[in-house]
């Protein structure tokens, strides 16, 4: 039972929004400013769970995190598609003329870059979070300088929304998982998603192999990410994302590629959030 989550960022951030959606009932949230800060707050038990932002589908794959859930032994237990629209936003009776400086997360800004190039004028500044940059406008009075972020922030901060939905892609969703310290207590039968880690031998298809297994086994790939093994330069871990409609058909594949790689962990065993 999860009755408590820690989220990278704080009210009116895209994290604080999937925990308004994904838990059904009331849940205490610890806001952090960085996901190592978060997933500590799991590990030394602050919290049951944390949300953590695992890829965009304009930006790709967050790749730190993955290290994070993976080398802090975590475990998936859910996931959410959050439809993310950026928006632009400052003190009231200013318009985009005026602003000179935005601050704004990284990916936040790489997933508007191609607005700002109509306003060469804006030097565009890097920061930890996006709804944190718009509590500062709030809490300064800070005129010219403006943040990129959900309309729930503008609401929370009393902001002006200076243009709308603002990301190249207008289609941009990214998806969060909830992780915890121990594995998901979801029935077998609900199960029909699952992350695995691998590493395999340097041989030639050892690759190809282990995805026939996959495929044999009624498996869907849905998703895969290379991380190097930092203690072995030019070697890689996979990580993998898979669908199925029959628990028993991941069990029997789990119980061959268990064997086929060289290391072989499940990272999350729960229920697809895109059906």
């Amino acid at each position: 039972m999860i009755t408590s989550v820690a989220i990278q960022g704080i009210k009116g951030s895209f994290h604080h929004i999937v925990s308004q959606h994904y838990f059904e009932t009331d849940i205490k949230v610890f806001p952090f400013l960085s996901f190592d800060q978060t997933i500590d707050s799991v590990l030394s038990k602050q919290s049951d769970a944390a949300i953590v932002a695992i890829e965009n589908s304009i930006a790709g794959s967050i790749i730190p995190n993955y290290a994070l859930i993976d080398n802090n032994n975590l475990h998936i237990v859910g996931e959410y598609y959050l439809d993310i629209q950026h928006n632009l936003m400052a003190l009231p009776n200013q318009s985009i003329k005026d602003i000179k400086e935005v601050y704004s997360h990284p990916m936040a800004l790489l997933q508007c870059k191609d607005f700002f190039k109509q306003y060469p004028h804006i030097k565009l500044i890097e920061d930890k979070d996006t709804a944190e940059v718009a509590e500062r406008i709030k809490n300064n009075q800070l005129p010219n300088v403006a943040a990129i972020a959900s309309t729930l922030a503008a609401e929370i901060f009393e902001l002006t929304i200076l243009a709308e939905s603002i990301q190249t892609i207008k289609h941009n969703e990214t998806r969060f998982v909830i992780v915890k310290q121990k594995n998901s207590e979801i029935p077998e039968q609900d199960i029909n998603k699952a992350s695995i880690k691998f590493e395999l031998d340097h041989k030639r298809g050892s690759l190809a192999t282990i995805l026939n297994v996959m495929s044999d086994c009624k498996l869907n790939l849905t998703k895969i990410q290379s991380l190097p093994i930092i203690e072995t330069p030019w070697k890689y871990a996979f990580f993998v994302d898979v669908t199925f409609q029959d628990y028993q058909d991941f069990k029997k594949a789990k119980s061959i590629m268990d064997i086929m790689a060289t290391h072989f962990k499940v990272i999350g065993e729960y229920k697809n959030a895109k059906l």
